[in-house]
């Protein structure tokens, strides 16, 4: 560990005799002192649980907010991102794994006041956080939604969803919108591929609908592990029983990276049936990510008239359509 760096008391903790449980994912490690959870960046320290990364991002960037992907929240906006270092899940083929497997640490301090004051200067509706699991700084988050709420800001994770109920419940209601990643509909493919299980991200996907904050999913497509029709069709019609027909949906080709190197790209073929299942199952909002050439226009289920449409992550809005969509194109 870095003697110059500041450690940030972090919340969810339960003294055990002179371990620590954190109690923030349903890993929940049993920390004695000097050892750290399999996030990496929560830490056992002197006798409490600190957190190493609260203030100190590994990235800072202004994305187009459709570039999360979040297609019906705040659509052709531009949000400030952030991300630290660490993650929850070990996912075999992580696509940001130098930021959520790799050790080191970033040394410059930003406070979250700053965070909130950058993303004004640029003019910028939102903050997202993400490029590794925001759940592992949930604390660092949380202070910078403080803040952004006061300014008019949205807040948004890209996030697994693998976070305990208690957890949830005092983090989430910081946030406007989340977009989380249903890995694979398959608790033998979680256990595999990312070290951890379904059940805990189908709870999160269903508190965040039943609790309205606005929810988008990701499927990256992987070849042979969860791109089966079976898999999908069981996928396509939990969610359509769970979260409804107007939920969007986010079809990710899959390239070889991290430890799956050896694994072929997503096929156009694949991708387009995975979207015609999706369809067929009753979602009404499918797009299709990482692969050019897709119309991911959003489209009027009841006259079949753009709302908006995407050119890479240029858009043309129709804000003048007839009809109500499920889009939240205003914090106002």
């Amino acid at each position: 560990m870095n003697e110059h760096i500041t450690y940030h008391e972090a919340d969810f903790q339960a003294h055990e005799g002179k371990a620590i449980r954190c109690l923030l994912c349903p890993h929940a490690c049993l920390l004695r002192e000097g050892q750290s959870g399999l996030c990496r960046v929560r830490e056992h320290r002197d006798g409490t649980l600190v957190s190493t990364v609260y203030g100190y991002p590994s990235a800072l960037q202004i994305d187009p907010i459709e570039k999360k992907p979040l297609y019906h929240f705040l659509p052709g906006s531009r949000t400030f991102s952030l991300g630290t270092q660490g993650c929850n899940l070990a996912c075999k083929f992580c696509q940001n794994w130098h930021l959520s497997a790799e050790h080191g640490h970033a040394v410059m301090y930003v406070e979250p006041a700053e965070i909130v004051r950058r993303a004004l200067r640029e003019g910028c509706e939102s903050i997202a956080f993400t490029y590794n699991e925001p759940i592992v700084f949930s604390e660092y988050a949380m202070a910078v939604c403080g803040h952004a709420k006061k300014a008019g800001l949205a807040c948004l994770y890209v996030t697994n969803g693998y976070i305990t109920p208690e957890a949830r419940a005092l983090v989430f209601p910081m946030l406007d919108a989340v977009n989380i990643d249903l890995k694979a509909f398959s608790d033998e493919v979680y256990k595999e591929f990312t070290g951890g299980t379904l059940n805990p991200v189908l709870n999160t996907i269903e508190w965040c609908v039943q609790n309205r904050l606005h929810t988008e999913i990701t499927t990256l497509l992987i070849p042979g592990v969860n791109d089966s029709e079976a898999m999908l069709s069981a996928e396509f019609h939990w969610i359509m029983q769970h979260c409804g027909a107007d939920i969007p949906l986010h079809l990710s080709a899959f390239h070889p990276d991290y430890k799956m190197n050896d694994y072929p790209n997503t096929s156009r073929p694949v991708l387009e049936k995975a979207r015609r299942v999706a369809v067929d199952s009753g979602l009404r909002y499918v797009y299709v990510g990482n692969y050019p050439g897709f119309d991911n226009a959003t489209y009027c289920p009841e006259c079949g008239e753009p709302v908006i449409e995407r050119h890479g992550y240029s858009i043309r809005k129709h804000e003048d359509h007839p009809h109500q969509l499920p889009i939240i194109w205003s914090m106002s």
